[in-house]
């Protein structure tokens, strides 16, 4: 048997015709930028997640930029960073002329460690990104309490976390501002690049939205020097026909991963924490650890099942952050997760076939 990694067929069949009807709705108009489908959709997300705002933008990524830049967060600033995330995080720090300040996560959920954030803070930290790390949430409170007590702003980077919740709040709703990232994977997926800043503050709002339109207000009048992140119209008419089907999706995973963490029993497997009333995961990956990382991957590609190593090399030992001089041994847990962690097959539409499969090779495993 084959068990891909991740496959988006089951949710696109099922949704063919009204994609198709988008698609066709927006060729027909002849508006591709900064329409109704754009407008629509902000406001649909907006409420999804609570939330006063949201500003489409081109990416994950850019979201995060954009709303360091409406902070006015720049150079000489230092942002506190996860040192266990995607490398988006960091650059976007790095872009503003900022430097990301790395503080090693909780080992057992991936997430940054808040006892470890106040250690890292100076007199030139600006903010703190809270990220939301395959789909479970971060510690908000503390990490609010912290920000409050240093005066710092607080960004929520929500790349991979549509739909989870904190305390029963939607992420995107507990902090200064958030990013969410729509890459075609995600658990809420554009057929493209796409993103977006969800935010209750209007200046924020406000800023981003112009930013992210060449500095612009309004037409040929410029007050910031932006750039040019948008949505365009053809994501967001798929992202408003796939939004309804968001919390099923979600629903599905955390039942595929209740499945891996009461049958997955081989003792050489180390589970992610489970899904809980305060930390509702949404397990936008399931990633297991093993000491013996590469020999179980080896194995589950020999039986067929895909997997994918997030991340295996952690960011302070990227080239690209070689300026910033920390050594390897500098941030242990960090690199322990990288040199363990496996990412296994997590989508909807995953058959009973197929996640009995996944389980029983994972068991087998010796």
């Amino acid at each position: 048997m084959n068990v891909p990694f991740v496959s988006l067929r089951p949710m696109h069949d099922e949704l063919r015709d009204k994609l198709d009807k988008a698609y066709n709705l927006v060729l027909d108009r002849s508006m591709y930028i900064q329409g109704d489908e754009c407008e629509l959709f902000e406001k649909e997300f907006a409420s999804y997640c609570d939330a006063k705002h949201c500003i489409g933008v081109a990416t994950g990524l850019d979201a995060i930029y954009l709303i360091l830049r409406a902070m006015e967060i720049g150079a000489g600033d230092e942002v506190i960073v996860p040192s266990n995330t995607f490398i988006a995080t960091a650059l976007a720090v790095s872009y503003c002329g900022a430097t990301p300040v790395f503080v090693e996560p909780v080992i057992e959920n991936f997430n940054i460690d808040v006892d470890r954030i106040e250690e890292a803070i100076t007199d030139k930290t600006k903010a703190i990104i809270a990220v939301h790390l395959q789909g479970r949430p971060s510690d908000m409170d503390t990490v609010n309490a912290i920000a409050k007590k240093h005066n710092l702003k607080v960004i929520e980077d929500a790349a991979q976390a549509h739909g989870a919740r904190y305390k029963g709040k939607k992420v995107g709703s507990l902090s200064d501002a958030a990013a969410f990232s729509f890459y075609p994977g995600k658990n809420l997926g554009a057929l493209g690049d796409a993103g977006c800043v969800v935010t209750n503050n209007d200046d924020i709002a406000s800023k981003v939205r112009a930013l992210g339109n060449y500095g612009s207000d309004y037409k040929y009048h410029h007050i910031y020097k932006g750039t040019n992140s948008r949505l365009d119209e053809i994501q967001a008419a798929f992202l408003r026909v796939k939004l309804p089907e968001l919390d099923k999706w979600n629903d599905a995973r955390r039942a595929i991963a209740a499945r891996y963490i009461s049958e997955i029993k081989n003792p050489l497997i180390k589970l992610p924490v489970a899904s809980d009333e305060t930390f509702e995961h949404i397990y936008h990956v399931f990633a297991v650890r093993c000491d013996r990382r590469d020999e179980l991957e080896a194995y589950l590609k020999d039986r067929g099942i895909g997997t994918v190593k997030h991340y295996p090399v952690p960011m302070h030992l990227q080239e690209a952050y070689a300026d910033l001089n920390i050594s390897e041994g500098d941030l242990p847990i960090a690199e322990e997760i990288s040199n363990t962690i496996l990412s296994i097959p997590m989508y909807y539409g995953m058959t009973e076939e197929e996640i009995n499969y996944v389980i029983s090779s994972i068991n087998d495993f010796k």
